[in-house]
């Protein structure tokens, strides 16, 4: 009878073990599958964490999700720059728009009023969610802001290539477009250093003018298009021009008298459509006079990317190709 109750306490204590053996095995796929999920939960939440970023720039801080789909667009440099990188705009101001970027007249984007009146009736009821703009806007910025998150990308002339740059690492990090954009501004580096080597070489001094409605003004260094000097490194003709945002007004005897042996010219009527040309205008007797004129050195820049959308990718790339022509 002690025998057999051992035995009969023996295979009740396999069939426990075994039971147990079997409940562990049925359990090892669903501590698999947490084990399996818990990485793809902690994926999300770093997801999570990472969509919304904080933009500072020149007029705040702007607080926004990564990756904004519909995307509004005050600056033409940006515009161009989101074009480059492929990405998508969904409104903008269909007036003045450069040539090399007409395909956004297309009715498929939202027509915004101008650079200076923004639409805001029209910018509210698309509900976009962020708004670039610059400079011609800074005033709209707090109205703007109440709309949607919105970002001043203006470049700060008196330190263009820096300025230029911050720019770009912003949309580059709203758009995760970093590999991409690092690639493009070393590009620009390079050419920038082939340039600035050949004017070290140099004793030519330049003058930068711009041209609108019979008038000229002059532009030196750390003024709007100072780049000529301060960043491809042209000596200036004249280093006491006025650095502001309208240049200085100058006269044609201004321009014979500072004889310059390069003429950078941009004409402001033909860069909005005017159809004006200011070649008629500018090279006068007085004109002929200069070096520049003497040399061939009149060089006529394309105010589309210099006046209209300067700081931009392509802008900037076009920029450095039409001063390499005075080389």
């Amino acid at each position: 009878m002690k025998k057999l109750t051992l035995s009969l306490f023996a295979l009740i204590l396999m069939l426990a073990l075994a039971a147990c053996g079997n409940t562990k095995e049925e359990g090892k796929p669903a501590d698999n599958a947490a084990s399996e999920d818990k990485p793809a939960a902690e994926e999300s939440a770093e997801k999570t964490d990472n969509t919304e970023i904080t933009i500072k720039h020149e007029l705040g801080e702007t607080t926004l999700e990564k990756n904004p789909e519909k995307v509004v667009v005050f600056d033409f440099g940006v515009l161009d720059t989101l074009d480059e990188l492929g990405i998508e705009v969904a409104g903008l101001p269909q007036v003045n728009i450069p040539g090399y970027l007409s395909k956004y007249e297309d009715e498929k984007y939202e027509n915004l009023g101008s650079l200076k009146e923004p639409d805001f009736e029209a910018i509210n009821a698309m509900k976009p969610d962020v708004i670039f703009i610059s400079g011609r806007q800074s005033d709209s910025y707090e109205e703007l802001s109440k709309i949607a998150p919105t970002i001043f990308m203006g470049v700060d002339t008196a330190r263009y290539m820096d300025s230029f740059k911050e720019n770009m690492e912003k949309i580059a990090t709203i758009f995760d477009k970093e590999d991409e954009m690092n690639t493009e501004l070393a590009d620009v580096d390079a050419s920038i250093e082939e340039i600035k080597a050949k004017t070290a070489e140099s004793d030519s001094k330049a003058l930068m003018i711009l041209a609108t409605e019979g008038k000229i003004s002059a532009y030196g260094p750390s003024s709007r298009f100072g780049i000529i000097h301060d960043v491809f490194g042209f000596e200036p003709a004249d280093e006491k021009i006025e650095a502001s945002t309208h240049g200085q007004n100058i006269t044609f005897e201004y321009i014979l008298d500072t004889n310059p042996d390069i003429l950078f010219i941009i004409d402001r009527d033909a860069s909005i459509g005017n159809g004006a040309s200011a070649k008629d205008s500018v090279e006068n007797d007085l004109v002929k006079k200069t070096n520049a004129f003497k040399n061939d050195k009149m060089i006529y820049l394309n105010g589309e990317y210099w006046y209209l959308s300067g700081g931009g990718l392509q802008s900037v790339k076009e920029m450095i190709k039409e001063v390499e022509v005075a080389l």
